[in-house]
């Protein structure tokens, strides 16, 4: 018994630990900073720039400085509080950040993984030199769909910086001679003498390695460069002396690089099965085969052939990344004029693909080309495979230009992935061929079908087309491609490429079809199921599957489902019935779907003791992407809205809003002591406190005196565990106030 009783304090203590622990893992920092200067020793009157490292975990990322604000995600802010010793010298530059057209958002932000790095370039005015400043941010992962909003404070001062007195002008007859040591020291991003900020990108996968490298050997390989100066950073982890970590430039997101990879595949594959390519491959595989000395000959020119044409595409994917690069790429995603100008474009491709007219070259150059194919050798059979790609121009030129267009939105990297995967599919019947021209007997003749692959795809191009038209109408606020409006005339479309794929529409290049084969019939299938797809979209349906190339549900004139809500039809509590007391800030914050809810926790505490339902907690922020898409995917399944809307009190609680509270309502936190003085900032401290989380998206269901009824869960996109968990709710609370009762 005695033995027992004094191990028991042991047993509880060792509990206690591991419960710590467990939930101290619950409290995510997925991004440490750090800071230093380009260059430690400065003058009077001269500039100096302070250089903010973040270092980021593995598959988080974290938004930039450089995008609209109002899209969605949160920019990354600093904010410098004023001193005579300094004066800022423009703005806060992120060097080297990627950018991505979010189809949620409908539009382009900025974002780091691996590392990040931000300047900021000062002038100095006196020697007792002291920069104080506050930066917010926000990092997010698509692992698990967390995202995380933090603040964090930072100095530099003269231990980090030392200031000598300004150098006396050396006569009066040269007043504008400077010291030129201070702006050679302080360049730009796109120089390549920083350190960190070269010229060549970083893999994100290296980034990390990298970083670690050893002080000494970063200045050892930045010998002729500026020296640094690292101070440590206020936030977690940050270290006292830290080189400028390198930035990474390249694509990060394999998956995304990978899916546009197979969609050019599919688009060279298509490319083959036009009039003026698919006649070539037996031509083509027949000089190998019958013009060579053996087999193995044959063989080995086809695959030089083969390579050849995938070096050609290749090359010009490389070079329209060279010419837009990751700059490029904002201004054609979200200008109205390259929008316009790739819509004008997509447009002609159609009426080319409908037999309007044929896009060619010049046959000058054509036959010059031509010319040194027959030269014979390995620069005969490269010239071979220019002419290939030249003579085919009228069929690929329009399939080709459609990828690179899709692709200059997007990172440096997809116009080379596009044509590599577009020309390796298009390469891959001349080796195959080659190899075994056997198979030639079972391709079937050239004919009308031909012609027909080139109408078909001139319908594809003519809806594609709109999707420029709509971004830059969005962005623009022009108003005239509404989403009901482009759903009418997607309908028309495909309406008329079904017809089309009967046998009911001719255009002028096509022949006689005397009866339906079967494949055109499944296709016809195919367009039609999709056409009655599309239509309850006209009333007001999301049409889930089509949500990144269909306009925001917000430009819906005629959405059915909103009427409904609004008239208090359906599932669901009439509107009026819902709310206990006017909401505060209803004038600036919604919630999704018609749903009617509060965004003050005491607000929807006094509601739920009130009506005697649960609060359902929804713990999200203004830049959560993945609130959005949990709200677009989840909530709106008519399984999980009716719930919310007839047994729950809804409050949301956005944790990166910047409303000032009334000062009165200013207190310190428990958790981090900062003084806590905005909305965002009092609720993102709550969750940390409460529940210690602090990444978005977090639901929780509790009762009117915060006792919480089951374990929280956060990103999921399945709908039935979100269904089960808030039934579990109510049968929580219920069993809940069935005991209090017998009380």
């Amino acid at each position: 018994m005695n033995r027992t009783f004094l191990l028991k304090p042991f047993v509880f203590t060792f509990l206690l630990m591991a419960i710590s622990l467990f939930t101290q893992a619950q409290i995510l920092k997925p991004a440490v900073w750090s800071y230093a200067v380009s260059d430690k020793q400065v003058k009077v009157g001269e500039e100096v720039e302070l250089i903010f490292n973040v270092r980021i975990d593995k598959n988080w990322y974290l938004y930039s400085t450089d995008f609209d604000p109002d899209l969605g995600p949160m920019v990354t802010e600093f904010k410098f509080t004023k001193h005579p010793s300094y004066e800022l010298v423009g703005k806060v530059k992120p060097v080297n950040p990627k950018k991505k057209y979010d189809e949620l958002w409908d539009g382009e932000y900025t974002y780091f993984v691996g590392t990040a790095q931000f300047r900021q370039k000062i002038k100095v005015l006196q020697p007792n030199l002291l920069v104080k400043g506050t930066y917010e941010y926000q990092v997010c992962t698509d692992v698990d769909g967390k995202c995380i909003p933090f603040d964090d404070s930072f100095t530099f001062d003269n231990s980090q910086i030392q200031v000598a007195a300004a150098a006396p002008v050396a006569t009066p007859a040269q007043p504008e001679q400077k010291p030129e040591a201070a702006p050679q020291k302080t360049q730009e991003p796109s120089g390549a003498q920083t350190p960190g900020i070269g010229t060549e990108s970083v893999p994100a996968d290296e980034a990390a390695a990298v970083a670690d490298n050893d002080l000494a050997t970063t200045e050892a390989a930045t010998q002729d460069t500026t020296t640094l100066a690292a101070s440590s950073g206020n936030g977690a982890g940050a270290a006292s002396e830290a080189p400028v970590l390198p930035v990474t430039g390249t694509d990060n997101s394999s998956e995304s690089l990978f899916g546009f990879f197979l969609v050019a595949f599919i688009f060279g594959l298509g490319a083959l099965l036009t009039p003026c390519v698919f006649p070539m491959i037996p031509m083509t595989v027949s000089f190998f085969t019958g013009g060579s000395a053996n087999r193995a000959q044959g063989i080995f020119k086809a695959f030089l052939y083969g390579i050849s044409i995938i070096a050609i595409y290749t090359l010009v994917g490389t070079v329209v990344a060279k010419l837009f690069g990751a700059d490029g790429a904002n201004f054609i995603s979200t200008h109205w004029l390259p929008n316009l100008i790739f819509f004008s474009v997509f447009i002609i491709f159609a009426m080319s693909f409908f037999g309007l007219f044929e896009i060619t070259l010049p046959s000058s150059f054509l036959t010059k080309v031509d010319a040194q194919a027959d030269r014979g050798g390995f620069l005969g059979l490269f010239f071979m495979a220019f002419t290939l790609v030249l003579v085919s121009f009228s069929c690929t030129g329009p399939i080709v230009g459609s990828i690179l267009v899709a692709s200059a939105g997007g990172e440096t990297l997809r116009p080379v992935v596009g044509m590599f995967g577009f020309s390796l599919a298009f390469a891959l019947p001349f080796t195959v061929f080659a190899i075994f021209p056997s198979w030639l007997s079972t391709l079937p003749k050239s004919g009308g079908w031909l012609n027909s692959v080139k109408v078909v795809l001139g319908f594809i191009e003519l809806a594609l087309a709109l999707k420029f038209l709509s971004v830059a109408d969005q962005v623009y606020h022009w108003g005239i491609l509404d989403r009901d409006v482009y759903l009418a005339l997607w309908i028309v479309i495909f309406t008329l490429m079904g017809f089309y794929l009967l046998g009911k529409l001719k255009f002028s290049h096509d022949s006689d079809l005397p009866y339906l084969s079967v494949s055109r019939l499944f296709l016809a299938i195919a367009t039609f199921a999709f056409v009655v797809y599309l239509i309850p979209g006209l009333f007001g349906a999301p049409l889930k599957a089509l949500a990144g190339y269909l306009p925001p549900q917000s430009t819906h004139d005629f959405d059915l489902n909103a009427i409904v809500r609004q008239n208090g039809g359906g599932a669901g509590t009439p509107v009026t019935d819902q709310l206990c007391e006017q909401p505060k800030y209803a004038d600036f914050l919604e919630l999704p779907h018609g749903l009617q809810g509060y965004f003050d926790l005491e607000q929807a505490k006094r509601c739920a003791a009130e009506q005697g339902k649960p609060i359902f907690i929804d713990f999200t922020g203004h830049g959560c992407v993945n609130c959005r898409e949990m709200e677009a995917r989840v909530w709106s399944d008519p399984q999980v809205l009716q719930r919310l809307q007839e047994n729950f009190v809804v409050v949301a609680l956005y944790v990166d809003d910047k409303t000032e509270l009334a000062q009165s309502e200013w207190y310190t936190s428990s958790y981090d002591g900062k003084e806590k003085t905005t909305l965002g900032k009092k609720y993102a401290d709550y969750q940390i406190t409460k529940f210690n989380v602090n990444a978005q998206p977090y639901y929780v269901l509790m009762d009117e005196n915060e006792n919480v009824l089951v374990n929280p869960i956060a990103y999921d996109l399945h709908v039935a565990n979100f269904v089960n968990f808030l039934d579990a709710g109510v049968a929580a609370y219920k069993a809940r106030e069935a005991v209090t009762a017998t009380r």
